[in-house]
């Protein structure tokens, strides 16, 4: 296949290139891209790892550098030595990020980021801290969007991959507000990864807020759960709550544990 002129050019620009890859499907397509247009010694892939990161994450990131013979570095941003972070201000994601394009840094690469056109229409804190290090966002530059980035995965041979649900950090489900903490995301990975095994590759959440814990279903599974299914749900998350803390199952919400103070 022919990759867009313009994502091609933004690609084969840097002499050396770094791909900031979180597992997700925008940094798994550029990677394929950078692949296909500089060669697989032309790229190389680097993932974090923290508490904040679903293991599956991490499973998918290896996977993909296996099958596709790309370079892999695997870090530690060490953002959860950082009390602002942990903290969970509105602009969390800045001081991760600003963690993470710092490390990527020191290797001495041009780092470019999964950001598509979708993502300049929320609220990125992140891309600030992009911005700070000189991270080059090529589906930005080639005018792509989320649904254009799919396109291309599918062009590139991803395939199942190219229908793979949004899924943002672990720390996102936790209620501004309130300290992110190691314990919360292996629960709430748990959960989340216990749910899928029991109803398939549906959009869900595990979110930690103030008023209690919260696992939050596409409307429409969640109307299509029969009693018997429903309880099989809340026994499961119930399983991996502290002291048989209760939980509630309501339709899914974008970024409901964001709170704009």
């Amino acid at each position: 296949m022919t990759l867009p002129d313009t994502l091609r050019g933004a690609l084969i620009k840097p002499s050396s290139l770094t791909i900031a890859l979180s597992g997700g499907i925008d940094s798994l397509t550029l990677s394929a891209a950078a692949a296909h247009a500089r060669g697989v010694d032309g790229v190389t892939l680097c993932h974090a790892i923290s508490p904040a990161v679903p293991a599956a994450a991490t499973a998918r990131v290896r996977d993909f550098a296996a099958t596709h013979g790309l370079a892999l570095r695997i870090v530690d941003a060490g953002e959860f030595q950082d009390e602002a972070y942990r903290a969970n201000p509105v602009n969390r994601c800045y001081f991760c990020k600003s963690h993470l394009y710092g490390r990527l840094a020191q290797l001495g690469r041009t780092v470019a980021a999964g950001t598509n056109l979708d993502d300049l229409s929320d609220y990125r804190p992140g891309l600030v801290a992009a911005d700070e290090h000189g991270v080059l966002h090529p589906f930005v530059a080639a005018g792509m969007d989320k649904k254009a980035v799919r396109g291309l995965a599918r062009q590139l041979g991803l395939g199942d991959l190219a229908d793979l649900p949004a899924a943002p950090c672990l720390a996102s489900r936790i209620e501004t507000g309130l300290r992110v903490d190691p314990e919360d995301m292996r629960v709430i990975d748990a959960v989340e990864e216990d749910l899928r095994g029991l109803l398939g590759g549906v959009t869900l959440r595990c979110r930690r807020l103030r008023t209690g814990w919260v696992v939050e279903l596409a409307e429409d599974v969640l109307d299509g759960l029969t009693s018997v299914r429903r309880a099989q749900v809340i026994a499961a998350v119930a399983d991996r709550l502290p002291g048989g803390i209760a939980v509630t199952l309501r339709p899914y919400k974008k970024g409901s544990a964001f709170v704009h103070e």
